[in-house]
């Protein structure tokens, strides 16, 4: 049978160590709208909204240990894409913050230009643009 989606986007949460810098990584300098804030069983939930997906920042009550950092460190989920039409200015931005590239803005095929960071985490952010 499979899923039916509800909504045509997917979701993600993100256990942060520090909340005060996630928020300022992905809604002060990426501009995700701060959604609301709610209480978990773990910890409590800021939820930020970027067209129709919600990122899911966790302050959790109890820090757990991170995993390894890097696109080839581990298995798992690697890195989140965001779909931007400005990537030139989100990277100047980066770069002015001194937010650390993982890859450098690039051109991967024509009308195609991706660039990758690192959000205060090391969890690794990717933007593309298509032409």
């Amino acid at each position: 049978m499979g899923m039916q989606p509800a909504k045509s986007c997917v979701d993600i949460g993100i256990v942060v160590k520090d909340i005060e810098k996630s928020l300022d990584f992905y809604h002060r300098l990426l501009g995700l709208q701060k959604i609301e804030e709610m209480p978990l069983w773990f910890g409590t939930m800021h939820r930020l909204g970027f067209g129709d997906s919600f990122v899911k920042l966790i302050d959790p009550a109890k820090v757990p240990e991170a995993g390894a950092v890097g696109l080839d460190r581990a298995l798992g989920f690697r890195y989140l894409t965001f779909q931007i039409s400005n990537i030139d200015e989100v990277c100047a931005e980066c770069e002015k913050e001194g937010i650390p590239f993982e890859l450098p803005r690039k051109e991967i095929k024509p009308g195609v230009t991706i660039a990758m960071v690192r959000d205060p985490d090391g969890n690794v952010v990717e933007f593309v643009q298509r032409a």
